[in-house]
């Protein structure tokens, strides 16, 4: 939400000075920083900050050695790490885009509490204390707290204004680190933050387990090092290119932890002893206790984020409903995980966005953000409530509410033969569609050959699956004119299934015109005509289709409506284009497979994996669509 009354007179009066078209207005994007440049401009410093119950947490802080005024600190706080440890070298301080170092902020990064030079104990995304046991209790808040009023008392040339960014991970630190904010905290940019965990974010996805994401990443940031501030976690060796093959083999959950996960791997044995406890997981959902926010917000997050577009939706959301008054803007754009700090952010894979979108997200919207809340700069051009990219077209839109409110709320039924419409399927003998899910043989989700979760997958080809017999397909006819998809999708079926337990994936995709022109270099051979882009995709883990809190086996053959929210979008279907629906069981191994047998899927045992046949229904009385916004041709309010 943006308070109104704190607006002043010439961020108002600038508005209809912006064009919508991102490339009209952008400014020629500076020569990047050469080598050597940073340490000729700043100074690097190394203190072991105290918290409030003696802990002290590694920080660098780097000074601009020619600044004549008073600069603003801006601040990031990581579990990763700030290597090399020695204040004689650092190159550039990571982190932080060549247009923010430019500014000479005071920069200051932290290793947070347990991680590397910091002492104490690290948790896992550790979980919120809106009351704390006494003034010596600590979290995530109560250290950004300290630290930066450590830093605005001791740090020399300081404005006593502080930033606080941080994408991913530090994304979370960011948002946790604004929760009851310090009197000096004035503006925070929490970017593909990790908000909710265990729904929707890295971890668990509608229940089901994001496996190819977690198992690397857990594997390399459990390992417990003998000397964390000089040696590097050990990538974990597949011993193949074929992650399909290696997951499909490698068992349960359980069997594949024990195999190749040592017991010192505190982070992965903690998830692994209460990801069924439904209590634990919520305890670390940060959402709800986005409160007290005094700072401006610039919440940052990509339509293609493979692991946190959920988590930037929600912090936006959770912040705007507890906070209101403050300024709390959103940015979506085209983007996969924190793309927008690193290139042009012209194209993701084969999809060409003709614009460079991450440049002009640096120069025209982060930069002004800092400018506008820690340099009291009047002549930083205007920010709306939303800036949100429209994939399909290519252009940025301003938006004073998100979702828009020019928008009506429409279903893509499912018909018989395959159809899409937007009209009801009508009452006949042909009242379902079914397929066979074999949880042995799972619909892959990347045409690749990798071990890893390649950020393209939001936007792949979906024809590599579209004629397996365990995929269901429905389709429009080519548009007559343009459809703008905007806000959050609900996949709504009414299913039968003859096991006791299923998984459920839904993707809705944008189907080009024939005559689509391929990528010009096409090093790759991609051939663009008919191109099934995915726009979105989610599963739900059907047994927590009435709460995570509360698994319900199915009855077989009972029919059952299974309902759930997929992350937004901002998507245009051009004339000429088709709008697809595919419906499937598996989604390998990106999620992991369910035996189809109600139970302790992460204990599964090989005979618990059954074949089921799956049945989805489409008449009056049990409809099986796609819940979603349309935007009306009315214009957007300014």
């Amino acid at each position: 939400m943006i308070c109104k009354t704190c607006l002043p007179v010439w961020l108002i009066t600038g508005l209809s000075a912006i064009m919508v078209n991102c490339g009209s207005f952008a400014a020629p994007n500076p020569e990047p920083i050469e080598k050597g440049w940073f340490e000729a401009n700043y100074l690097k410093r190394e203190y072991r900050i105290p918290m409030r119950d003696g802990i002290k947490l590694f920080t660098v802080v780097y000074t601009p050695k020619d600044s004549k005024t008073a600069q603003p600190i801006l601040m990031q706080r990581t579990p990763y790490n700030l290597k090399p440890y020695t204040v004689d070298a650092g190159g550039r301080a990571g982190g932080f885009p060549d247009s923010l170092l430019r500014e000479k902020y005071i920069l200051a990064r932290q290793d947070v509490r347990g991680r590397f030079a910091s002492e104490g104990e690290f948790e896992d995304v550790r979980p919120h204390k809106p009351v704390k046991s006494g003034p010596k209790d600590t979290d995530e808040s109560t250290d950004t707290y300290d630290t930066i009023e450590w830093l605005v008392k001791n740090v020399r040339g300081n404005n006593g204004k502080v930033g606080l960014q941080g994408i991913s991970y530090p994304g979370f630190f960011a948002a946790a680190g604004m929760i009851d904010s310090h009197p000096a905290l004035k503006a925070v940019s929490p970017q593909a933050p990790v908000t909710d965990m265990y729904d929707g974010d890295d971890s668990l996805h509608g229940g089901g387990f994001w496996l190819i994401h977690n198992f690397g990443f857990f594997h390399s940031f459990g390992q417990k090092l003998d000397d964390p501030t000089r040696e590097e976690p050990r990538r974990f060796d597949f011993k193949t290119p074929d992650g399909y093959r290696f997951f499909l083999e490698g068992g349960s959950l359980a069997e594949l932890g024990a195999r190749n996960f040592s017991a010192d791997n505190k982070p992965w044995q903690k998830m692994m002893s209460n990801i069924s406890d439904a209590r634990w997981c919520a305890e670390r959902n940060i959402a709800p206790h986005l409160k007290n926010v005094t700072a401006a917000l610039l919440t940052v997050g990509g339509w293609f984020d493979a692991e946190d577009l959920s988590g930037t939706l929600k912090a936006y959301r959770a912040t705007e409903k507890q906070n209101p008054g403050i300024f709390n803007a959103l940015v979506m754009g085209p983007w996969s995980h924190g793309q927008w700090h690193g290139g042009d952010g012209d194209a993701l894979g084969p999809v060409k966005f003709n614009a460079k979108t991450a440049e002009f997200f640096r120069n025209e919207i982060e930069l002004p953000f800092f400018r506008r809340f820690l340099k009291d700069d009047t002549n930083a051009p205007a920010l709306p409530e939303a800036y949100i990219f429209e994939t399909g077209t290519g252009e940025w839109r301003r938006e004073s509410a998100w979702p828009p409110t020019n928008s009506v709320a429409r279903t893509l039924h499912f018909h018989p033969n395959g159809r899409l419409e937007f009209s009801p399927a009508p009452a006949g003998n042909s009242s379902f569609d079914e397929y066979v899910s074999d949880p042995n043989r799972p619909v892959p989700f990347t045409s690749r050959v990798t071990t890893r979760m390649p950020a393209e997958y939001m936007i792949e080809d979906q024809r590599f699956v579209a004629s397996r017999p365990d995929v269901l397909v429905y389709v429009t006819a080519p548009l007559t004119e343009e459809v703008t998809i905007a806000g959050p999708i609900t996949a709504s079926l009414h299913v039968t299934t003859t096991g006791s337990d299923s998984d459920w994936v839904v993707k809705l995709i944008d189907v080009y015109t024939g005559d689509h022109p391929d990528p010009d270099p096409n090093p790759a051979n991609v051939r663009m005509g008919h191109y099934q882009q995915l726009v979105r995709g989610e599963p739900l883990r059907g047994k927590f289709r009435n709460g995570y809190d509360k698994p319900t086996p199915f009855k077989p053959g009972e029919v059952t409506k299974v309902e759930w929210t997929m992350p937004d979008i901002c998507h245009t279907f051009r004339t000429g284009h088709r709008i697809m629906v595919q419906v499937q069981s598996s989604w390998f191994p990106l999620l992991d497979r369910n035996p189809q047998t109600f139970g302790d899927i992460y204990h599964a045992k090989p005979e618990d994996f059954q074949k089921a046949t799956q049945r989805i229904y489409r008449t009056p009385d049990a409809p099986s669509g796609l819940k979603v916004t349309v935007l009306t041709n009315a214009p957007a309010a300014p």
